[in-house]
């Protein structure tokens, strides 16, 4: 394991998964919003399955796009602003999450998923997250007039949804992103995996579930009426998590989880909306526990990966 660490990987490797990774952020980055943050996902589930030594890949992938953005609107925003901003968020969760790596292995002795060491490292990547935009938002306020006040008035209120936002994020890419490398990184073909029980409910049971309650959500300009409906339809996305959890214990959890949290995305007209927060912190609330509690279901089968069963290569 240690000969396997001290390997470089050569620029011809890394420049390619700097690029692929740079062009997943910015998609990732164009789809979210302060309270739905999915380039957190991205970025733990890297974090997570790849070796130490391509982590220096994924630094660079991210530095350029926020780098980027930073240079664009130093004017608008000033330079204590580009500067914060120009720190790829990565770098800041590398020592986090490398810690949690080192001390808590992503698999158990028995094969089985380690969802406690990922839900950790879920929290403190959001947390990480989260004051480092928050700092940004402050440096931002106070290059402009009456920053202060904005900032006792808002700061708290900003923090916290940039938690959940962070939190939302890892865990609808995070967890599946895991569960379909655990798939595939085994004798598995396209064939079997659109066979197979788990795709059947996803494709004929929550998809069409979910597409119905995007469809008949209340969208627009929404009349006191519509409030309620709005918050029903809401509460129903958390069904496809428990139905598939206990069907298929965590990958189940994970896929609901991914496509539960976008179509409860797709319901929102208004940043900041607090009835929206409220229904994501407890979808958010829902997934953890359903991932937790998915991975101890006695029918639950282990496929453990192959660089699992091995060293960890890292």
């Amino acid at each position: 394991m240690q000969e396997a660490g001290a390997e470089r990987m050569p620029w011809g490797t890394l420049v390619p998964i700097a690029a692929a990774y740079a062009a997943c952020y910015e998609l990732t980055h164009y789809l979210s919003y302060s309270h739905w943050i999915l380039p957190a996902g991205l970025r733990l589930a890297c974090l997570l399955l790849l070796p130490y030594r391509m982590w220096p890949a994924i630094v660079v992938g991210e530095a350029l796009p926020v780098f980027e953005n930073a240079m664009m609107c130093v004017r608008q925003l000033g330079w204590a602003w580009a500067g914060i901003s120009a720190i790829p968020f990565v770098l800041l969760c590398i020592p986090v999450v490398r810690w949690i790596r080192n001390r808590m292995p992503l698999y158990l002795a028995d094969g089985q998923i380690n969802m406690g060491m990922i839900l950790l490292a879920t929290l403190a990547c959001a947390l990480i997250t989260a004051l480092r935009t928050d700092t940004a938002v402050f440096a931002a306020l106070m290059h402009g007039k009456g920053g202060m006040a904005t900032w006792h008035a808002e700061g708290l209120v900003d923090l916290q949804a940039y938690i959940l936002g962070s939190y939302l994020g890892a865990l609808t890419l995070t967890p599946t992103l895991l569960a379909l490398h655990e798939r595939f990184s085994g004798p598995c073909s396209w064939k079997s995996f659109w066979r197979s029980r788990l795709t059947h409910d996803v494709a004929l049971g929550v998809i069409p579930f979910l597409t119905t309650i995007v469809v008949m959500a209340p969208s627009g300009s929404i009349t006191p009426a519509d409030v309620q409906q709005l918050h029903l339809y809401r509460l129903a996305v958390l069904i496809p998590v428990l139905v598939l959890t206990m069907r298929h214990g965590w990958r189940g959890a994970a896929l609901a989880g991914m496509l539960s949290s976008i179509a409860l995305a797709t319901t929102s007209a208004v940043l900041m909306d607090p009835a929206m927060i409220r229904a994501q912190a407890v979808l958010a609330l829902t997934i953890s526990g359903s991932l937790l509690a998915g991975v101890s279901m006695p029918h639950v089968v282990t496929l453990r990966p192959a660089f699992a069963r091995k060293s960890r290569g890292d």
